[in-house]
């Protein structure tokens, strides 16, 4: 019988074969867990998760009553994706966060503010994804946790600031990354492909750069960059740039918006189903529910089809915005 596991179960089964300490493995055991389906399927899979989780509480460094939040570089992802905000002190991250999200990370003029990741949640058009504020990447005081958390995540957001030497923070942020085995998916061919080696998708962020008067300087740290990177000039303080840097931050996540209709009823467009870009109609009819993956007798799709409302088979796939009515 099929076990139907999800990708984020397979993301996470690889984060614990790399997983280097008991605690960090009884966490991750307990995310898989949380993510098996429950049906006859996946009940041996279950059982062999949770023989492993009872090895490892009673083991040497493990805990019997462990909390998956015994860390505070270990946050729970909510919303259709999770992005950490890295860079050198005082380039704009937690006022980033802080002007994007509901969280309140400290802000302030002096460096090292940070000293712990903060999550907050953005809202970019009617899903949300959620940001986490992170500690400077300082080689002297960067916590390895701090690292996994980068590790874990689905998108790098590197903020430089435009006025205080960008292409040197560019340089050394990422060659502190690839010394810790973490690779900008633009660069993963050239380095090797090993389980041990994580490669997020990343987007430079140039902040500061405030008014008209700075796009010229804006476009010679581009031209240095020899375009190798994407990168977004924004301004915290004015506001410039943050509908590009959301919807650059969509098309990196490679999300798509679902929405479902009922027949003879108008599509609620206040809440899609967040799916990744290539998904299916079966795959969308496993995430309303399971019945209505293996009882699917026909769909409709208005938006991607050749024409309005046409009917489409299960392996027909869905674009950004489709709206589709299933029949079981």
């Amino acid at each position: 019988m099929p076990t139907n596991l999800t990708p984020e179960y397979y993301k996470t089964e690889e984060r614990f074969r790399e997983a280097t300490t008991n605690e960090e493995k009884i966490s991750l055991l307990e995310d898989m867990l949380s993510l098996i389906p429950k049906h006859k399927g996946t009940d041996h899979l279950r059982a062999d998760l949770r023989r492993k989780l009872s090895k490892l509480k009673i083991a040497p460094g493990g805990k019997s009553k462990i909390s998956r939040h015994a860390s505070v570089f270990h946050i729970d992802p909510e919303g259709a994706g999770q992005v950490a905000i890295i860079g050198p002190a005082n380039t704009g991250k937690s006022a980033l966060v802080d002007a994007l999200t509901n969280a309140e990370p400290e802000v302030a003029e002096y460096p090292f503010t940070t000293r712990k990741p903060t999550p907050g949640m953005m809202q970019i058009d009617n899903i949300q994804v959620q940001l986490i504020d992170t500690p400077p990447l300082d080689r002297e005081m960067v916590e390895p946790e701090l690292i996994d958390l980068i590790r874990r995540v689905d998108l790098v957001l590197l903020v430089v600031d435009l006025q205080g030497f960008p292409v040197e923070q560019v340089e050394q942020t990422v060659a502190f990354l690839e010394q810790n085995r973490i690779v900008p998916a633009s660069r993963r061919d050239e380095f090797p492909q090993d389980r041990r080696w994580s490669y997020p998708p990343l987007i430079i962020l140039v902040n500061k750069v405030d008014d008209e008067s700075f796009d010229d300087d804006y476009q010679a740290f581009c031209e240095l960059l020899a375009g190798e990177w994407t990168t977004i000039p924004i301004s915290v303080l004015g506001e410039r740039g943050i509908d590009s840097m959301k919807q650059a931050v969509f098309d990196k996540l490679e999300l798509i918006r679902v929405y479902s209709k009922a027949p003879g009823k108008e599509p609620d467009r206040n809440s899609p189903f967040v799916m990744n870009r290539g998904g299916t109609v079966e795959e969308f009819a496993a995430k309303i529910h399971q019945d209505f993956s293996k009882n699917l007798k026909m769909a409709r799709v208005w938006g991607s089809g050749e024409f309005e409302g046409q009917m489409v088979s299960r392996d027909y796939e869905l674009h950004d915005g489709d709206v589709v009515e299933l029949r079981i």
